[in-house]
């Protein structure tokens, strides 16, 4: 073999070499590589809301607002306990139903006369329990209980308010039996006065009258879950009391003078009042600042105010300078009893009570009591209807009113649903209090549940506590419903089709004893 071919064999051969390699490399299966397991990881965290239940921001309807009361009076056992013999289920009996009728025609207040006269209708260390209660004075009711207690725990099981109405000066009634060893007439007969119809009065210039009932209101004040006190018309007695005698208040009067007091009799006398008036506000909201003081004076300070009025003078009768504690702003609320027709002649209804606002300079509440229950009008449920319309358009959103007394509501067959049918045909929330300063509430947490053809709609909130009611919102096809609920219900089934219309979200608001609001939750439906 010659070189040239020895070479082309070497060539040859490491070709061939060089493919059989390269096709055994390509054989070669290539291993994929290995995977760590990987370690358990916590799930990625979804919205706790679906989207289309998230809230959302909006514009609510404004809530109705107006004060409707009724006084309930123990005195003689006008309207409760309706006789003093009645068991202590027969009292109860007769306070739920009151109660519920109120509830059941949306009122939204309760004023319980707890003291009608230098007694007690509650568990008291001051004074003894009430001749009208029990029939004697000093005996507690068996099994004993505490009905201002049950009042108040059961009014505002219904969303009512429950205000303490209190006669302040008046020692003894004449229907409350002979005064007894235990009659503050005996006990404190140093400052109680004997008038010519056999009714006893605290003197009211006598600093210890003052700082009795101071004593007895701040006691109520401090023990009982209530929301505001009452006082009525009574101050210095009506002159037929003392069958027109002046009243007998020569020891204060002198002791005055001596010390070298310049007022004259009259002014001497409104001055005690006026200091005691100012006194009880300012100590009641010291003690709770949320507790309102109401007054409720004679509807005419004086003949002539306004041009035209005529009737009896609180002013120089009883002594009473309603004007000025409305002018001080000495109340939270102001009910004169404005007890006459529209059409009065010497006392129209609408001319008293525009003349009254025209005196509410720092703009507290402005209620009239109306006359539910002798009213002189051949038809009373017609003339206290035209008279809540009335009010109504005198006062605008600070309107309201209180019937004397729920006799009258209850009594008249037509009384009741002509307000029901009427301007009571919507539940209300009692007017805000701005001048009164508080807390504001938190708002309260929405949960929405999904039952098929309803939803179940449920709340909540931290600060329970401070609640009084809740509002709930609803809303079908873009217009929103309003409803007040009591502080227990925290859930409610809506149906998802209403009138043909479906709903589309809901809201909760909670509602504090004054009436203010918190802010708003609002869902939108899944």
């Amino acid at each position: 073999m010659n070189l040239r071919n020895i070479k082309y064999t070497l060539i040859l051969c490491s070709a061939v070499t060089l493919t059989s390699c390269a096709s055994q490399k390509a054989a070669t299966p290539v291993k994929p590589p290995v995977s760590k397991p990987k370690p358990d990881l916590p799930p990625k965290p979804v919205a706790a809301i679906p989207p289309a239940d998230e809230t959302f921001r909006t514009v609510l309807p404004e809530i109705r607002r107006e004060f409707r009361g009724a006084w309930i009076a123990s005195v003689a056992n006008i309207n409760w306990p309706s006789r003093n013999n009645l068991s202590v289920e027969q009292q109860k009996a007769e306070a739920i139903a009151m109660l519920d009728m109120l509830k059941d025609n949306n009122f939204n207040a309760v004023i319980f006369q707890a003291r009608p006269s230098a007694d007690a209708l509650y568990t008291s260390n001051l004074e003894p329990w009430s001749y009208f209660l029990t029939g004697q004075t000093g005996v507690a009711p068996y099994p004993n209980y505490d009905p201002l207690q049950f009042w108040t725990e059961e009014a505002h099981k219904r969303g009512l308010e429950l205000h303490v109405w209190l006669n302040p000066y008046r020692a003894h009634h004449s229907n409350g039996g002979s005064p007894n060893s235990l009659s503050m007439v005996n006990k404190l007969s140093d400052i109680v006065i004997r008038l010519k119809n056999g009714m006893y009065w605290f003197d009211p210039a006598d600093p210890k009258t003052q700082g009795h009932v101071s004593n007895v209101v701040k006691d109520i004040v401090k023990r009982y879950d209530i929301d505001a006190v009452h006082f009525d018309d009574y101050f210095y007695p009506y002159a037929t009391y003392n069958k027109g005698a002046d009243f007998p208040d020569n020891k204060t009067w002198s002791a005055y003078v001596s010390s070298g007091g310049t007022l004259s009799r009259a002014d001497w006398r409104r001055d005690n009042v006026n200091k005691f008036v100012e006194r009880i506000y300012k100590e009641i909201h010291a003690e709770k600042n949320y507790v309102k003081f109401g007054i409720s004076p004679f509807g005419i300070w004086k003949p002539g105010y306004p041009a035209g009025i005529t009737g009896s003078s609180q002013y120089d009768e009883l002594y009473a300078d309603a004007k000025l504690w409305l002018n001080r702003g000495w109340v939270d609320y102001f009910s004169p009893q404005l007890y006459w027709p529209i059409e009065s002649k010497g006392q129209p209804f609408e001319a008293l009570l525009s003349w009254w606002k025209s005196e509410n300079t720092m703009n507290r509440h402005l209620w009239p009591g109306l006359n539910t229950v002798e009213i002189r009008s051949p038809d009373r449920p017609t003339e206290i209807k035209n008279q809540i319309e009335v009010s109504r358009q005198v006062l605008g959103n600070d309107a309201g009113e209180i019937h004397w007394s729920i006799a009258g509501l209850t009594k008249n067959a037509n009384m009741l649903p002509v307000l029901k049918n009427g301007p009571y045909k919507e539940k209300a929330l009692v007017p805000k209090s701005p001048w009164i300063k508080t807390i504001p509430l938190q708002t309260p947490s929405l949960f929405i549940n999904d039952n098929g053809s309803s939803v179940q709609v449920s709340w909540s909130t931290k600060n329970i506590k401070d609640v009084f009611q809740w509002v709930l919102f609803t809303q079908y096809n873009g217009g929103w419903e309003t409803e007040i609920l009591t502080l227990d219900q925290l859930s409610k089934e809506i149906p998802k089709m209403k009138d043909g219309k479906t709903l589309t979200a809901a809201a909760i608001k909670a509602v504090d004893r004054l009436g203010n609001e918190s802010d708003y939750t609002a869902k939108m439906l899944k």
